[in-house]
């Protein structure tokens, strides 16, 4: 209904304005289709605007949901094609327009790539991706399992290439669907066939490149399961660089192309040749390096004296056991002198103190007939027998007469 009004009765703002409001927001909630051209994210805000586009007219519009909202569409990307459910907002105190979404869906490639996220976010969640999974290469394979289209270029890319860089590898080739909806069933199949062969080491799954829709097989999650299942190592080779299925995230090593895979599964033969020649020749030179030092270590020995004149050192020890000798000599001769002179000496003494050295003098020593040593006149009566013992032997007397010193004392 409309407003009345004139320039003399003009209407409130406000009266306007709320009128507008409730013509707009009469839509109520509506899914609008349309392209997604903006995304306008602001760290710490609790709105994400966002900018539509329709896809074949010259329209535009802005749109607002909440961060938690837009995540549980999984990733979007600016030109991806969505279905929004919007409701038209018109508010009051700044007259702005605008919409308002509280779901967001993609459509066609844009579901698809959310299909495929929420897919992977569930195995990643179970650990298939995890790096501790990832088995190591073989050197140089026994034999090389290939899963590819029947006659297809990636198959052609792995085996010509693989043989190119080593003729004697063995390839054993299975060849199954790669896209379609049966496709991943016979990869599953052939992966179990050649897992159960001892003699493969390694298996390769390759395909060309192709669309979203052509590569889903190789993101299929009872694949996915199988390989991270398998015992032998697996290597991703699908598409080109810019393909990336969930495939390439639970295998062992993803290769960028076939032809790649080709160069990682088997060595060159011409780099390990010259690797070997180049592991030779160091080998070579460590030897001969070793040999060197070994030879100027014995041309040291060989110069020293002890080899260069053997009985040198023991012309040494010899003349040190001489002058060890003579010093010796030396020392027993004056040790020898030094207890004679002592003996000398003390003989001399014991002479000195000797009665008989006392007789030599002119002395003599007195005895009685009962051999008593006579030292007084008293001591003998005259007329008594008496020996004197002199130096040269003995006088027999007999005491005729005493005379006593008048001194007391005997001349010496």
């Amino acid at each position: 209904m409309a407003l009345e009004s004139s320039p003399d009765q003009p209407q409130p703002l406000r009266v306007v304005a709320q009128a507008v409001k409730g013509w707009i927001e009469r839509l109520g909630w509506v899914w609008v289709e349309g392209q997604l051209i903006e995304i306008n994210r602001r760290s710490g805000s609790r709105t994400v605007f966002l900018t539509l586009r329709d896809k074949l007219a010259e329209v535009s519009a802005s749109v607002s949901i909440s961060p938690a909202n837009l995540d549980l569409a999984g990733p979007l990307r600016e030109g991806s094609t969505v279905a929004v459910r919007i409701r038209p907002s018109y508010y009051t105190p700044s007259g702005r327009f605008s919409f308002y979404c509280d779901e967001i869906r993609p459509v066609g490639e844009g579901r698809l790539l959310a299909q495929l996220e929420q897919t992977k976010r569930l195995l990643q969640a179970e650990g298939l991706f995890d790096r501790v999974r990832k088995q190591p290469l073989p050197f140089l394979p026994r034999s090389v399992g290939l899963i590819t289209g029947a006659n297809s270029a990636a198959e052609r890319d792995v085996v010509e290439n693989a043989r190119r860089r080593w003729p004697a590898v063995r390839i054993e080739t299975r060849n199954t669907l790669v896209q379609g909806p049966q496709a991943a069933e016979e990869i599953i199949r052939a992966l179990r066939q050649l897992d159960n062969i001892a003699a493969v080491e390694v298996i390769v799954i390759a395909r060309g490149g192709g669309s979203l829709e052509d590569l889903l097989p190789f993101s299929d999650e009872g694949l996915i399961r199988a390989v991270a299942g398998c015992r032998t190592p697996v290597v991703s080779a699908i598409g080109h660089e810019t393909d990336q299925p969930i495939l390439d995230l639970v295998a062992d090593v993803r290769a960028s192309t076939p032809t790649d895979a080709a160069r990682r599964v088997v060595p060159d033969v011409t780099e390990e040749l010259s690797r070997v020649d180049q592991a030779r020749q160091r080998a070579y030179g460590a030897m001969i390096k070793i040999i060197d030092r070994q030879q100027e270590f014995l041309s040291t020995l060989r110069s020293r004296p002890v080899l260069a004149e053997p009985t040198a050192s023991f012309d040494l020890r010899y003349e040190q056991l001489d002058t060890l000798r003579q010093r010796g000599q030396r020392a027993i001769r004056h040790l020898l002198a030094s207890e004679s002179n002592t003996i000398t000496h003390t003989l001399a003494r014991v002479r000195a103190m000797s009665p008989k050295a006392t007789l030599d003098r002119g002395y003599s020593i007195l005895v009685d007939d009962q051999d008593r040593t006579v030292t007084s006149i008293t001591a003998v009566a005259d007329g008594a027998s008496m020996t004197a013992h002199l130096a040269d032997g003995r006088l027999l007397a007999t005491v005729t007469g005493r005379r006593p010193d008048q001194h007391h004392q005997l001349d010496e």
